[in-house]
């Protein structure tokens, strides 16, 4: 039985306090909101009870944050997309910022299993003022399983319209790409954090931005498969490869944190949901 499952989450600031509301059809779901750092910022785990999607499945996630408003949306475990007969399993989010609002995307990561058919879209519209601060990795199979990505098919897309397209599609057959120099080079883990405005970026916040990623990234296990750049005025991205989730999650993290507190002035509080 395929599922297909529509969840819609609004932020709106309501006296000095961002409330979350949601609707949703079939198993998507929104956990209570936390504030653990006061009334203004809003913390949720986004859960898919099923855990992974199957082919022929579907997930649509759209989310809108209000003027002022501040959101930070994780989820408990990884999106898992399973070995499918030949039907896509499709995950398709779309994000609208206001003037003045804030977001946080910080999903754990996407594992694309033998197999699979997979594609996975995140789409973001941000009005001026508006800022956004994600992530994305993606792992191929499970190799320390024995589990490889032998088979199988996996489309990420990432795009702010009219200003930045990320779309990748990886087949398990292309050994070029996956295992050349000039491609994957062997890694079986993709990961990006990416930070992202509704206008352009001062000069000196963009490079001082680029300069702290690449400290983070100059003492990290992963430097030499990492780097940053800034591919538009309004998005400064570090990218990285690795053999597995872990040491890219982490500095996925540790990047996030430099930049919180370098763009927002914020400590950087983890969601209880990672020490779980």
């Amino acid at each position: 039985m395929s599922w297909h499952a529509r969840l819609q989450l609004d932020y709106t600031l309501e006296d000095a306090r961002t409330v979350a509301r949601f609707a949703h059809d079939g198993p998507l779901r929104i956990l209570q909101s936390l504030y653990p750092e006061g009334g203004g910022i809003c913390h949720n785990v986004l859960v898919h009870p099923p855990g992974g999607l199957v082919g022929g499945d579907t997930l649509e996630l759209t989310a809108t944050v209000g003027p002022g408003a501040h959101g930070l949306v994780t989820t408990p475990g990884a999106t898992r997309f399973y070995r499918s007969s030949g039907e896509q399993a499709l995950q398709r989010t779309r994000l609208t910022l206001a003037p003045g609002a804030r977001l946080e995307w910080l999903p754990l990561e996407a594992i694309g299993y033998n197999d699979c058919q997979a594609e996975n879209h995140l789409t973001l519209e941000l009005a001026p003022g508006a800022e956004f601060l994600g992530w994305d990795a993606t792992a191929l199979g499970l190799p320390h399983a024995d589990q490889p990505f032998a088979v199988g098919r996996f489309l990420q897309h990432i795009e702010v319209p009219g200003v930045w397209l990320e779309r990748g599609r990886i087949d398990a057959a292309d050994h070029r790409l996956l295992s050349s120099p000039l491609g994957l080079a062997g890694q079986r883990c993709m990961a990006s954090v990416f930070f992202i405005t509704g206008s352009a970026l001062e000069r000196t916040r963009r490079d001082t931005a680029l300069d702290l990623a690449r400290a983070v990234i100059a003492a990290h296990p992963l430097a030499a498969t990492a780097g940053a750049t800034s591919p538009h005025p309004q998005v400064v991205v570090v990218r990285a490869l690795a053999p597995m989730v872990e040491p890219a999650m982490a500095l996925l993290q540790q990047v996030w944190a430099a930049w919180r507190a370098h763009f927002w002035q914020l400590e950087a509080q983890r969601p209880r949901i990672w020490a779980m």
